[in-house]
């Protein structure tokens, strides 16, 4: 009898850490669509559609200003920034991070429908996320750029708060797309521990959410860490890997902050110790997860 020859077999990989880049590049058409339906769908049938990608960092940012700006004081802490240049490409940075965690942490769960009609590599949804969630950062950053034109070049009579502001682009601005992959590959490792999880314990994504909304408390988002003054509590905000890259960033395109080639080492090697980790789980629960889901 004639043998069968199969164009294509599915067999569960051994290797935990195996990660096929070719089979990925045969995928990217189905990665793409992915990207595209994402995106298109988050403020589908709505009345201000796209605008919502503005108008969201701009009314967050108009609250933060008056709220830990006015009445906290935190500007006068900013050293010449403009509270409003501060809080935007804060609450852009800190946005594109959680919100790559959260969708990373839903891969399993949200695609368990997808996941149980149709092959493809599994780790696509992950990298959907992080792509989906930069697009929306790109806008969030033209955004910023507009308000940084608008105080570079505006004469001081325009400004809503007349003040002699000093802040400048310094050269690590090249290094920003570095930044923004340290912190996206960070949360694809914290994500992917979390989604492999998830698969069993539902409620472990009531406690990302939790932890998500505290971890911004000791971040320096919508404050400087300069204006830390206590020695032990400054280190401890410091061995939360998001805030060297914060901070790098904030400094990069503003010239305030305490850039460390030390402490973003350190983030580089949390971020590999959480790739690690979160790839592992993640080959090993996306074998069976369709058992349990």
């Amino acid at each position: 009898m004639k043998e069968d020859k199969w164009d294509l077999t599915i067999t569960p990989r051994d290797k935990l850490l195996a990660v096929d880049w070719k089979e990925i590049w045969r995928y990217r058409d189905m990665y793409l669509l992915f990207v595209a339906r994402n995106f298109r769908t988050a403020y589908k049938q709505t009345i201000l559609g796209p605008l919502w990608f503005i108008i969201t960092p701009v009314l967050s940012v108009i609250v933060y200003v008056a709220v830990f700006g006015g009445i906290a004081g935190i500007s006068d802490d900013l050293n010449g920034v403009p509270p409003m240049l501060f809080y935007l490409l804060g609450i852009a940075v800190w946005g594109y991070f959680a919100s790559c965690v959260s969708a990373t942490s839903n891969s399993f769960v949200s695609n368990a429908d997808i996941f149980g009609k149709v092959y493809f590599p599994r780790i696509i949804m992950p990298l959907v996320a992080v792509t989906t969630n930069l697009l929306t950062f790109g806008i969030q950053l033209l955004i910023f750029a507009a308000f940084f034109a608008y105080y570079k070049l505006a004469p001081q009579e325009w400004m809503l708060v007349p003040a002699e502001y000093q802040f400048d682009i310094q050269w690590q601005i090249v290094l920003f797309p570095v930044f923004v992959a340290i912190l996206a590959f960070m949360a694809v490792g914290f994500g992917m521990i979390f989604s492999s999880m998830t698969t069993k314990y539902r409620d472990l994504q009531i406690m990302l959410a939790k932890i998500i909304s505290l971890w911004v408390y000791v971040t320096p988002v919508i404050y400087p860490l300069s204006m830390v003054t206590n020695e032990k509590l400054h280190l401890a905000m410091s061995l939360n890997p998001v805030t060297p890259v914060m901070e790098a960033i904030k400094f990069s395109l503003l010239g305030e902050g305490q850039f460390s080639w030390w402490w973003l080492g350190y983030s580089v090697l949390i971020t590999f110790v959480l790739l690690f980790f979160g790839l592992i789980m993640f080959n090993k629960v996306q074998k069976s997860f369709m058992d349990t889901v």
